[in-house]
């Protein structure tokens, strides 16, 4: 990732235009063409440093449900694992953690029983228990993380 990867990342983080043109008028505040924004989105995408690229919805507001998760997982099964989890369209995102509960995953689905299906087929293909966080309350965090 170069200096010009990075402010792009740096930078849409903050908010995307939303225009009649919102590429060519993103890629003109970052001093690009509309041509090369997009050529370096792709890129970046395709390479993974970038796993998605679009707006975020509260998901809970359009009538649908969510669910932050857990499991211990095995390093040596832990590709497995993180192959299975991402297998299913419903996963918003996935990380890993220096802890116990070492992989950590966000599941959107149009129901509260959408989401719990899609838990239990992953805790019963993985044969590992996965732990649901369920949200209590709800905090806005502006998290912004500088590319480097």
């Amino acid at each position: 990732m170069d200096e010009i990867d990075s402010r792009i990342v740096t930078q849409l983080q903050g908010g995307f235009p939303v225009t009649e043109q919102p590429y060519f008028d993103a890629a003109a505040q970052l001093g690009l063409s509309e041509e090369e924004l997009l050529t370096r989105l792709k890129r970046l995408l395709d390479e993974g440093t970038l796993t998605r690229f679009g707006p975020l919805y509260q998901v809970e507001r359009l009538g649908g449900a969510y669910s932050l998760s857990a499991m211990q997982v095995p390093e040596a099964d832990y590709d497995r694992i993180v192959e299975l989890v991402n297998a299913f369209p419903e996963v918003a995102h996935n990380y890993r953690r220096e802890h116990a509960f070492n992989k950590w995953f966000v599941v959107a689905a149009a129901s509260h029983a959408d989401v719990k299906r899609v838990l239990f087929s992953i805790e019963r293909d993985s044969t590992y228990l996965v732990f649901e966080f369920p949200k209590l309350r709800e905090y806005f965090v502006n998290l912004e993380l500088p590319a480097w």
